[in-house]
């Protein structure tokens, strides 16, 4: 019989207000948008908005200008890293995390192979990177462009594998906040000016797992890997375990944790916050119930879309949505909860808006409770 993690216990609500803490959302922080999102690693960003409205409910003072122009000045860009999804990261972090989880992004080309026969991947990469730091391409026209060399093979498969290989990052003016643009790609090292950053495996993994845990811990083996997108990091974190503490979770599961990180006391208040969809938050573990109560799994999401959602007391208890004209947020308990609750979510909700949409007129209604999802 397999022996059971040994060490203290660390119930749900104080693996939340750990996690919450060093997600900046316990308190607001004052930290710059660039410091935030290196001390995250990174922002969910499969569309344009969210990592704007993430920060904004994490920083004090928060500007939208302050992000968008972050990514004018290149210091921060967007790039397919972790779960192979589209995040706004640091430019340091571009050129050091797209090599870590390279493998994920290689094992995505097995679905491809069959649209891929004959074709040479290392060539395909060499022209791709010469057709996109000549200028900057659509997926479209780097379809295009590769298809004239392989005639015979899948165009789309083509631009896929183009995108697997190489960390293709998205120019500007697409993710300003306010500017609109089409996909255009080229390499992070064309972009930035620099060459991407080839620290020994062992070491740039380590590294992934020091600062994981300082922006998601305490966190289980399973809970790292969901975040990145890998396999077999346990080797990892037996390496550093002499560097880390140990907890159990509810159900036994070993957690590690930076032993100098901040494990607040559960009975810590947590205020509400209006989070974008597909916040690193509610992704980044295995077990998501130190965010997620079980009662309401699976009611963030429409299909494969996922809903704007709202934390009262710490956890998803809502979701929300911005009309022409108002807020609309939609509790799964009786709208609002009690009294104070509901003036703490108008009060965030004004606060919300002031940041993101000064000038601009909004209601606040509270909608009706979101049947579940069934996911």
């Amino acid at each position: 019989m397999k022996n059971q993690p040994s060490g203290p216990v660390l119930g749900t609500r104080a693996l939340n207000r750990a996690t919450l803490d060093r997600q900046l959302l316990l308190r607001r922080s004052p930290r710059s948008a660039r410091e935030a999102v290196a001390h995250l690693v990174g922002l969910q960003a499969q569309n344009v908005k969210p990592p704007y409205y993430a920060l904004a409910a994490r920083l004090d003072g928060f500007a939208p200008e302050q992000l968008s122009r972050l990514m004018a000045d290149r210091e921060v860009v967007r790039i397919v890293t972790l779960r192979s999804t589209i995040h706004t990261h640091t430019a340091a972090d571009a050129l050091t995390l797209r090599p870590l989880v390279q493998p994920a992004r290689s094992r995505e080309l097995t679905a491809f192979r069959k649209g891929l026969a004959g074709v040479d991947l290392d060539r395909l990469a060499a022209l791709a990177r010469d057709l996109v730091e000549a200028e900057p391409r659509t997926m479209a026209g780097l379809r295009e462009a590769l298809r004239a060399e392989w005639p015979d093979a899948d165009p789309q498969s083509l631009a896929v594998a183009a995108r697997c290989t190489l960390p293709l990052v998205q120019v500007t003016p697409r993710g300003l906040w306010g500017r609109s643009g089409q996909v255009a790609l080229t390499t992070a090292e064309h972009w930035l000016g620099r060459p991407a950053e080839q620290a020994p495996a062992a070491e740039a993994t380590d590294a992934a797992v020091l600062r994981y845990l300082a922006a998601f811990g305490p966190a289980s083996v399973r809970d790292m890997q969901t975040w990145a997108g890998l396999t077999r990091l346990g080797t990892a974190f037996e390496r550093l375990r002499p560097r880390l503490l140990t907890f159990r979770d509810e159900t036994g599961t070993e957690v590690f944790d930076l032993p100098d990180a901040p494990r607040p006391d559960p009975a810590t208040p947590a205020p509400p916050r209006f989070l974008p969809e597909f916040d690193n938050l509610l992704l980044s573990h295995a077990d998501r119930t130190r965010v997620v109560p079980p009662e309401h799994r699976g009611r963030a999401w429409r299909g494969n879309q996922a809903h704007r959602t709202l934390l009262v007391d710490g956890f998803l208890a809502g979701v929300w949505k911005l009309t022409e004209d108002a807020l609309v947020v939609e509790t799964f308990a009786p709208p609002g909860g009690t009294a104070a609750e509901r003036a703490a979510i108008l009060e965030e909700g004004e606060r919300m808006l002031t940041a993101l949409h000064p000038g601009e007129r909004y209601d606040i209604r509270f909608g009706t409770v979101v049947a579940p999802a069934g996911r």
